[in-house]
């Protein structure tokens, strides 16, 4: 889902240069992955970078064809009119999610990189009786502006278009989630050569502004 945004915005611009019409299922990542597993028959998945290598092991996708398209950075969000919270750096953001009454997070990389992260700190248990896991396909942010969790954490591409809540910006950067999207073509694919240029395309240049708009950047 952090990805639905900018891929609807980048194939209304390579549908707009003449590109071979493509159609695009925007569905929770976890899902994504089930379906594709499961045999269900797509020309291109989209997916973060280690999810879709898991699924070319499988045999799910053309062997070589997986194509680093974005990068992505997590970030954190209160309720809108909630106090300031200061997450600036390591030990403020340590605070903050010692002092949130609940915390969300997703069921995406992002989620597993933060419990990840809760780990390393040694606090897994300590937070574990308030932190709210979304359900997959449902923002973190929709969570926060509903008020049923007090600092949420999610992809910034997922964030920035919500409304009723405050952006507190990325996590700092010695406890940074970064997260590479990339896309790939499915074993039951008939048209391999438009797909490689749709990739070919995406990763390009012609798409850079579009990902910085969207809370991404270039992958590198």
């Amino acid at each position: 889902m952090a990805t639905k945004r900018l891929l609807g915005e980048m194939l209304a611009l390579w549908h707009a240069q003449g590109g071979t019409p493509v159609q695009i299922e925007s569905v929770g990542g976890v899902d994504a992955a089930r379906r594709v597993q499961a045999g269900e028959a797509f020309d291109l998945v989209f997916l973060a970078d280690d999810a879709l290598t898991k699924l070319g092991q499988s045999g799910c996708l053309r062997p070589g064809s997986q194509r680093a398209l974005a990068l992505s950075l997590v970030a954190a969000a209160v309720p809108q009119g909630a106090a300031a919270v200061e997450i600036g750096d390591e030990q403020r953001l340590r605070q903050a999610i010692a002092a949130a009454a609940s915390i969300g997070y997703s069921t995406g990389p992002s989620g597993v990189a933060l419990q990840a992260l809760f780990a390393h700190w040694g606090v897994s248990e300590a937070v574990a009786a308030k932190t709210v896991q979304a359900p997959p396909g449902v923002p973190v942010g929709e969570l926060v502006a509903l008020g049923k969790v007090a600092l949420g954490f999610q992809q910034l591409s997922e964030l920035i278009h919500v409304p009723g809540i405050t952006l507190l910006g990325l996590l700092p950067e010695s406890v940074a989630i970064r997260t590479v999207f990339s896309g790939a073509i499915g074993q039951a694919c008939a048209q391999t050569e438009q797909a490689e240029r749709l990739l070919a395309f995406m990763a390009g240049p012609q798409t850079a502004a579009l990902k910085q708009r969207e809370g991404m950047a270039p992958a590198p």
